[in-house]
């Protein structure tokens, strides 16, 4: 590459775990020899996503190159976090090849493409394509996609109530960005779930954009990256519930970061996280853990009541700190029944 022609950036969005870590993941290990760098921008002060991300670092996407940035939201750090760390990808010996950009699930991805117009960085990069990821099985369950008669009898019900709620919002401006959709979960939503998935969406568009179904975050990089969208250029064509706002706010959500012993029962952990969601309405869960008698760590990442867990490295000379990050909407979160429901 020219060091004259711009590169190319990823900007990947999507819901509380919809799967973007996973696709990360994914296009680091098969790269092709292409060098890349990643920015994680994550919602709450405890990093999980940037952790899992280095450790698949390797020759092409050295760990050096994943940067996490977890100040706040990335189109509102603009000055302080995202423009400088831009400028220091850009000023590396080796630049890289294409950058990937992780949004937090409860980004809007519009005003961050606004940021790309910013001087210091404009004629050095470009928004090659912005990836929306969407849970197909919860889509298709109409979550974040209201049904208009429960609506409209909610609205004749309350006059207060006169938009859609927050999540809603946050998935249709994900979604009206994208030059393409990913549905994930596509092994749990079905054909039929996909179908429906793709209607709902479809329904959210004003342009026709391409879905894909996507399991495990697996697909070839060679659909996703080199789009030549230049989004920074096509913002007119990304329409946003918060379109003439000078800021947006993210006062809607909140998060609670929960110390635990080492687990001695991973079941009834699992159990504990899906019944915070039933109970508590906790939307998103994620967090590395220490189990009793194993020498490796447990990652915990929870969609609702979906809880997944694996055993990803040692903790090796790491201190064994146990810590589980819960994301709800600000009026759900509980602190303390969040802990209590976790038994601390």
């Amino acid at each position: 590459m020219s060091s004259l022609a711009k590169i190319p950036v990823t900007v990947i969005t999507g819901f509380l775990g919809s799967g973007k870590t996973t696709l990360i993941r994914h296009l680091m290990t098969n790269a092709n020899g292409r060098k890349l760098a990643v920015l994680v921008n994550e919602f709450g002060s405890e990093g999980v996503d940037g952790e899992i991300l280095k450790s698949c670092a390797d020759a092409n996407c050295p760990e050096e190159n994943i940067v996490e940035l977890a100040n706040g939201c990335i189109c509102c750090t603009v000055a302080d976090d995202f423009i400088p760390t831009m400028q220091t990808l850009l000023a590396r010996k080796t630049r890289p090849d294409h950058i990937l950009i992780e949004t937090s699930g409860l980004a809007l991805p519009k005003p961050l493409l606004k940021a790309f117009g910013w001087p210091e960085i404009r004629s050095r990069i470009t928004v090659d394509g912005v990836i929306a990821l969407a849970d197909a099985e919860a889509v298709a369950a109409g979550r974040f996609a209201p049904n208009p008669e429960a609506v409209a009898a909610q609205r004749a019900a309350d006059a207060s109530i006169d938009h859609e709620t927050p999540l809603s919002e946050v998935f249709e401006d994900q979604i009206c960005c994208a030059d393409i959709v990913l549905l994930t979960k596509a092994d749990l939503a079905g054909r039929a779930g996909l179908e429906a998935a793709k209607q709902l969406i479809a329904a959210e568009t004003l342009r026709p954009v391409p879905m894909l179904a996507v399991t495990d975050g697996a697909i070839d990089p060679q659909v996703i990256l080199g789009l030549n969208a230049a989004a920074e250029d096509d913002l007119t064509a990304r329409p946003s519930h918060h379109d003439g706002e000078e800021e947006h706010e993210h006062d809607d959500f909140a998060s609670v970061v929960v110390d635990l012993p080492e687990v001695h029962d991973i079941d009834a952990l699992v159990a504990s996280i899906a019944r915070l969601a039933r109970e508590q309405n906790v939307l998103r869960a994620k967090g590395y853990l220490a189990v009793k008698g194993k020498p490796m760590r447990l990652l915990v990442q929870s969609v609702g009541e979906r809880v997944r867990h694996q055993f990803d490295k040692p903790w090796g000379v790491a201190p064994r700190q146990s810590k589980l990050v819960v994301i709800g909407e600000q009026g759900d979160i509980d602190e303390n029944a969040i802990r209590a429901g976790l038994g601390v």
